[in-house]
């Protein structure tokens, strides 16, 4: 038997502590981690929020050396070790995807932490893109405790692997 897509995911702060919420998903509530920061209308670069809006989930990447292809209906991509994500605000490449060169200050979607074992990019800041209205905003897997994010959304492992079977490109993030 199939499985249902969800057609949008709700996310809500928590009242009282805004760093913490929930996505809604059909029947199930999920905990989640946000910025530091809350939910932000006005996102800007490296302020610690989870923005505000409605947003497209564009493609799952994941670490296929840790575990195997996902069930998905996303568009999905393996995440290897010199891949990242711009977000110098002054760079061409800003809130895209490149290849890290050693030394690099941008954000390495290969971690040791497994923050990043699966992560669900979003279409945040990116018809038009605009330098400083926030980058490398994604759905990944929480820290311990569920601390702060720097804007994400992230949610324990086996909850995202779950939610992951069940979204697709029709399926919305709206965050408010």
């Amino acid at each position: 038997m199939r499985k249902t897509t969800f057609g949008a995911l709700f996310v809500r702060r928590k009242p009282g502590n805004g760093s913490r919420g929930w996505l809604i998903a059909g029947p199930l509530a999920l905990p989640v981690a946000l910025g530091r920061s809350g939910i932000k209308a006005n996102k800007r670069e490296g302020d610690g929020g989870t923005p505000r809006g409605t947003f497209r989930l564009r493609r799952l990447w994941w670490r296929q050396d840790l575990t195997p292809r996902p069930r998905t209906l996303l568009p999905v991509r393996p995440i290897r070790r010199d891949d990242g994500w711009c977000e110098d605000p002054r760079d061409r490449a800003y809130n895209q995807p490149v290849k890290v060169p050693k030394g690099s200050s941008d954000d390495r979607l290969w971690r040791a932490d497994r923050l990043y074992d699966f992560i669900i990019e979003i279409d945040h800041n990116t018809r038009p893109r605009v330098a400083g209205r926030g980058s490398a905003v994604f759905v990944h897997v929480a820290r311990p405790g569920f601390s702060p994010t720097a804007g994400c959304v992230a949610l324990k492992a086996p909850a995202l692997r779950r939610l992951i079977e069940r979204v697709g490109k029709r399926t919305r993030l709206v965050v408010g």
